[in-house]
């Protein structure tokens, strides 16, 4: 049971960061401030970071992780185009990844909640990219 709640946690956690960054991603071009620019950019690599203590965990399992839903994802690509196409200003952007980051938020405490018999280091990662999300979410605030 720890090891089967173990990889979900960690496969769950695996496609947020790699929603995260592909939102990013998809905003970054539209950015006018250099100081929101900086911020997205510095959270991508803290995304990534972290992506790369999770493919260890992963590994440790044998386990490829999990991509994010194609719905989910295209979903998201649908919003943010369609927004950035009426106004393609920071507010916009910083509306988008706030929009993102609670989403994220939201799933992975369901899935901390869901997947309780996790071992620590899977529970902490998904924490640390919880926090990393809100930490991002604050950022925002003085662009919307």
């Amino acid at each position: 049971m720890i090891e089967q709640d173990t990889v979900r946690l960690l496969r769950e956690c695996d496609a947020g960061v790699k929603m995260g960054v592909d939102a990013i991603e998809q905003t970054l071009p539209h950015v006018k401030s250099a100081k929101l620019k900086n911020e997205l950019a510095e959270s991508r690599s803290e995304h990534e970071a972290l992506d790369r203590r999770l493919q260890k965990l992963l590994d440790r399992y044998h386990d490829d992780g999990k991509d994010p839903n194609p719905m989910a994802k295209g979903m998201s690509w649908i919003k943010t185009n369609a927004k950035l196409a009426l106004e393609d200003d920071d507010a916009t952007v910083a509306d988008l990844i706030t929009d993102g980051c609670n989403m994220g938020v939201k799933s992975l405490r369901k899935y901390l909640n869901q997947y309780k018999a996790a071992d620590e280091d899977s529970k902490k990662v998904a924490k640390d990219l919880i926090d990393l999300e809100e930490k991002l979410t604050l950022q925002m605030r003085s662009y919307l």
